[in-house]
């Protein structure tokens, strides 16, 4: 059954081994708020020496400008393990990464915050570059399906871990889901109390 989780423009960054630094720089992480980091993301690719923003760079290109979709390539998120990166990506309005691959604390922190990361193989990856090279894209991610819906009767599977699955799509945070057994920890807590009420 197909669920759309997410739908939007494409924005591709062609690049690999993006690392947290370069996602956002060590002078914005003095804060401890989850908040005010969209201006953050990519400063050092996003802005001039003078402050004024770099034409050159993808981000700034007037035709992906309200992106939500972000492509790139292999070991996205590498370097440290800073959750103020998976922020920024989110907070300036991406809400799905896909790329070759992922550095293991990067995809965890953005698993966490409700992202979806997708990894695809190196041959999908530079089949997606090229429908942007052909003009700007707008894409369907189907989790349910598992699909990239890329239009004109084209798409993209994708493997993503039945676990992360079902946490996205009932938008669920691991404290969420544990919540959801409550009643039954009630029940064993007291049931052990009076088995064991040595245990306290």
């Amino acid at each position: 059954m197909s669920q759309i989780f997410a739908q939007g423009l494409v924005c591709p960054l062609d690049k690999n081994n993006v690392d947290t630094d370069q996602i956002i720089p060590k002078q914005f992480l003095t804060s401890v708020s989850r908040d005010g980091f969209a201006q953050a993301l990519f400063y050092d690719w996003r802005y001039l020496a003078d402050g004024q923003p770099n034409p050159d760079f993808v981000l700034n290109a007037p035709q992906y400008q309200g992106a939500s979709i972000l492509l790139t390539r292999a070991n996205f998120g590498c370097g440290s393990s800073r959750e103020h990166a998976p922020w920024a990506i989110q907070q300036y309005g991406f809400n799905v990464v896909i790329a070759e691959s992922f550095a293991d604390i990067f995809f965890n922190n953005s698993i966490n915050n409700g992202m979806l990361l997708i990894s695809l193989s190196a041959s999908n990856i530079e089949f997606l570059f090229s429908r942007c090279q052909q003009g700007t894209q707008e894409w369907k991610i189907d989790l349910a399906g598992q699909q990239i819906i890329l239009g004109n009767n084209a798409a993209v599977g994708f493997q993503i871990d039945p676990d992360i699955k079902q946490r996205l799509l009932s938008g669920l945070d691991f404290i969420g889901v544990s919540e959801q057994f409550a009643s039954q920890i009630r029940s064993y807590e007291q049931q052990r109390a009076s088995q064991q009420p040595w245990l306290g």
